[in-house]
């Protein structure tokens, strides 16, 4: 129980002291883009209705989720056939570095295209951003797989679906979980970014129109949630890898436990 409590105090040491420095930093605050933290968390409650909330933060995060699964599934699946055969890696590289290198914004206006001004495109561009972290962290996972245990699983008749899932997915999860991570802040900006083309909800498309009608506090508002909701995201996310990959952590507490 202490050491939760130790845990909660150290997360909640550096917010604490962040919105104290803020609030002091901006009590006098005279300036209409840096309004006083008061001033927001003022407006804050009057803005973020439950109407509103499930009006655009629900939208935003059905999106996110949509194409952040998308990406996950993509590029766990490439990067699984790409990292075990030498010769896919071979032929596949020159085009996975030329299309990892154009950034994801960039391809906004060339997905409407094709894709239209809805739900579709916004999906597309975070998956189209999401999957690379994905892909090439379960390239360099499956590679790195250990010859001598994929050789013992081979002897002991370990092949197909079973090797896949027990020995190359299993040795490769803990760098798969790197890549989901880092996809995942990347997934939240992506949002953001397409809700600002052609979107008529959603947490960038309020925020947009917050300030295109300088109602600066409520501006600062939705910024507040939106990280708000990435803070909980990551706890999400932080909970599911723990379950995952339990046994990772236990060989990582025992290593650093023993002499």
């Amino acid at each position: 129980m202490t050491r939760v409590l130790l845990r909660l105090v150290f997360a909640c040491a550096l917010p604490a002291v962040l919105v104290t420095v803020w609030w002091v930093a901006s009590a006098g605050s005279t300036d209409v883009y840096w309004p006083p933290l008061r001033t927001i968390l003022e407006a804050f409650p009057d803005v973020w209705t439950a109407e509103r909330l499930r009006a655009d933060v629900l939208p935003s995060v059905l999106r996110l989720t949509g194409g952040y699964a998308l990406a996950a599934v993509v590029g766990v699946a490439l990067g699984t056939v790409i990292g075990s055969y030498r010769r896919v890696r071979a032929v596949c590289e020159p085009v996975l570095e030329f299309l990892r290198a154009v950034p994801p914004p960039v391809l906004v206006p060339v997905i409407m295209l094709f894709a239209g001004i809805g739900d579709t495109m916004k999906v597309t561009v975070i998956a189209s951003g999401c999957v690379w972290p994905v892909l090439l962290n379960t390239v360099e996972g499956v590679r790195a797989v250990d010859p001598v245990l994929a050789e013992t699983a081979r002897s002991y008749g370990i092949t197909g679906v079973a090797r896949l899932r027990k020995v190359v997915l299993r040795s490769a999860g803990p760098q798969i979980f790197a890549g989901l991570r880092q996809a995942l802040s990347i997934g939240i900006i992506l949002m953001v970014i397409s809700e600002m083309f052609a979107a008529s909800n959603g947490l960038g498309f309020t925020i947009v129109q917050f300030q295109r009608g300088f109602a600066i506090p409520d501006m600062w508002t939705g910024i507040l949630v939106l990280g708000l909701l990435g803070f909980v995201l990551s706890v999400v996310f932080q909970l599911v890898e723990r379950r995952v990959l339990g046994w990772y952590h236990g060989l990582r507490a025992s290593a650093r436990r023993s002499p």
